[in-house]
């Protein structure tokens, strides 16, 4: 797919911190130029936006979803069994990433211990993780 094709890279931020998550859509959005993003402060909030978008339009599922670990009323890991337990997104169009300043090995490497997470990032993101993380290929 060439970089200008007119479908937006659309992302699920799941954290309750809404500093964070102004300050990681300005990111994203200067490491994509053409995203659509939501923001959920909480994993019960965001599992009942995703299960909405899976009954009327499954293929409208968000491309990357960014899951902080620590929130109230649903955490990160309780996000993960849930969307796991409904099978939110049986064709897998979801890439789940979780996003996190937990510097806890047992954290790390329970998140690579879910099938659905592809890595573990560290917060602070910056240009260069989100580059990375959505595969941006630098123009030379």
């Amino acid at each position: 797919m060439s970089p200008n094709n007119t479908k937006a890279v659309s992302v699920l931020l799941v954290d309750d911190d809404e500093i964070n998550n102004f300050i990681s859509i300005k990111l994203i959005k200067k490491a994509l130029t053409n995203t659509d993003i939501m923001a959920c402060l909480n994993g019960r909030f965001a599992i009942d936006q995703l299960a909405e978008i899976q009954r009327k339009d499954p293929s409208k599922l968000p491309d990357y979803i960014l899951l902080d670990i620590n929130m109230p009323i649903m955490n990160g890991w309780e996000f993960l069994d849930e969307y796991k337990r409904i099978n939110l997104d049986p064709l897998g169009k979801s890439k789940i990433y979780i996003i996190s300043s937990s510097v806890f090995s047992n954290d790390i490497n329970k998140a690579r211990s879910y099938p659905l997470v592809k890595d573990f990032v560290s917060k602070p993101l910056n240009v260069e993780k989100i580059k990375e993380l959505f595969g941006v290929k630098e123009e030379a």
